[in-house]
């Protein structure tokens, strides 16, 4: 089922070019003069088959909100499963998955939680008209969801039945099921494809399983909690937040034995296996880690005690914490690597945190409760998810000024951004 998404009152339902010309007759135009100006470098200029979608997941109202970046509105509202909670994109289709939380079947309209043993699904999303392309089914409450490279397999969190199901994007089924330690709450994929990081919630620990034999080679104990996990770039080493307490573990990953290239020019580097480095002690439960992207640094976010904790990754060496906001939950770093972007729940405020400098350094004023956060593809806009006011708010990320409110459906709760060129 499609349903046409008309802008509401808060969209802006015009080219972001036309702002400025109509300011005069437009309250929200003029908030956005006030904070920012209208120019025209605010808003790259794209070929005429370039398409850029961010995808909502709201958990309240069984639908996902597509929101066109290009011109800065409502594109449509979509119907999928029962309580949305997770979406993901594809890196090589123009397709988008939404994780399902609720039964096959059941009906949306509010309801929350899924039919008691009842299976959850994943909705593919059409990206190029925006239209359900399928239904997969998976097992009991999945929550996350992660695509290879190849964008040919999904693993997905079934935290409902301790599992993490292993699903062909291209033949639209599930092909396998590994079972995982209790309440699986996240499950994430070594850049290298080699090991799948699982944090489990309710079972404290963290399992590794091997992508070949798809079986459970690893588990490590007391990490209450287990959330969020990340991996470094080079595929060396997991971090997972131990929510339910005050650290992060350090799982340094197995390696095979390295040998020179050259016979005698350097030692041979010997095999590893899995192995706990480390559990570090940050702020009172850690619900997210966020990761740089040159992997030199991770952002615990202490939810119970309004800080992010900053982690040398290298060295497993906390360096402190900043005073960030109330309730953070979510962060995200910029492409360059220099600032740190962090959603407070129980606010309405997005914080930046500037890296280099160590020091907060700024903050913008989104709607209330933002709790979910995504950049669009140039980095010139940051688009942050409003849980409470139902919402997403457009904010300009070089003046951290707020260009719109967009609506979304009830409860949004996670948010990814889709670009590519029609052929």
């Amino acid at each position: 089922m499609l349903v046409a998404g008309k802008p509401q009152a808060k969209s802006a339902s015009r080219r972001p070019e036309l702002e400025c010309s109509i300011a005069s007759f437009s309250a929200l135009a003029l908030l956005a003069l006030a904070l920012g100006g209208c120019r025209s470098h605010d808003f790259p200029q794209y070929p005429a088959n370039y398409r850029e979608y961010a995808y909502v997941t709201n958990g309240g109202s069984g639908t996902v909100t597509v929101l066109d970046v290009i011109n800065v509105r409502v594109d449509r509202e979509i119907a999928v499963g029962q309580d949305p909670v997770a979406v993901a994109v594809s890196p090589t289709r123009n397709e988008v998955y939404v994780v399902n939380s609720g039964a096959v079947g059941a009906q949306t309209g509010g309801q929350t939680g899924g039919q008691a043993g009842g299976q959850g699904s994943v909705s593919v999303i059409n990206a190029e008209n925006n239209t359900v392309a399928a239904t997969i089914a998976v097992q009991r409450q999945p929550v996350s969801i992660e695509i290879d490279p190849t964008g040919d397999l999904a693993y997905v969190a079934n935290s409902g039945s301790n599992n993490v199901s292993v699903v062909d994007l291209k033949a639209r089924r599930e092909v396998a099921v590994i079972g995982a330690g209790q309440g699986p709450d996240d499950a994430r994929l070594s850049p290298d494809g080699k090991t799948l990081v699982v944090a489990n919630r309710l079972g404290n620990s963290v399992s590794l399983i091997d992508t070949a034999t798809r079986k459970q080679r690893a588990v490590f104990e007391g990490c209450p909690g287990a959330a969020s996990a990340v991996i470094l770039p080079d595929s060396s080493k997991a971090f997972a937040a131990c929510s339910a307490g005050h650290q992060i573990m350090a799982i340094a990953l197995a390696r095979a034995e390295v040998h020179p290239a050259q016979p005698g020019s350097a030692p041979s580097i010997p095999a590893q296996p899995d192995r706990l480095e480390a559990l570090l002690d940050v702020g009172q439960a850690p619900v997210q880690l966020a990761l740089k992207p040159d992997g030199g640094e991770l952002f615990s976010l202490n939810s119970l005690s309004d800080s992010t904790s900053e982690v040398i990754t290298s060295t497993d060496d906390v360096s402190g914490a900043t005073m960030i906001g109330d309730n953070p939950v979510r962060g995200l770093v910029s492409a360059d690597n220099a600032l740190l972007y962090v959603a407070n729940l129980s606010s309405q405020y997005v914080t930046v945190y500037s890296i280099n400098d160590g020091k907060r350094a700024g903050s913008a004023h989104v709607g209330d409760g933002p709790a979910a956060l995504a950049f669009s593809a140039s980095g010139q806009l940051l688009l942050a998810v409003d849980s409470r006011s139902n919402d997403v708010a457009v904010v300009r990320t070089g003046s951290l000024s707020l260009f719109t409110l967009l609506p979304a459906g009830r409860a949004p709760n996670a948010i990814a951004v889709k670009a590519f060129k029609l052929r």
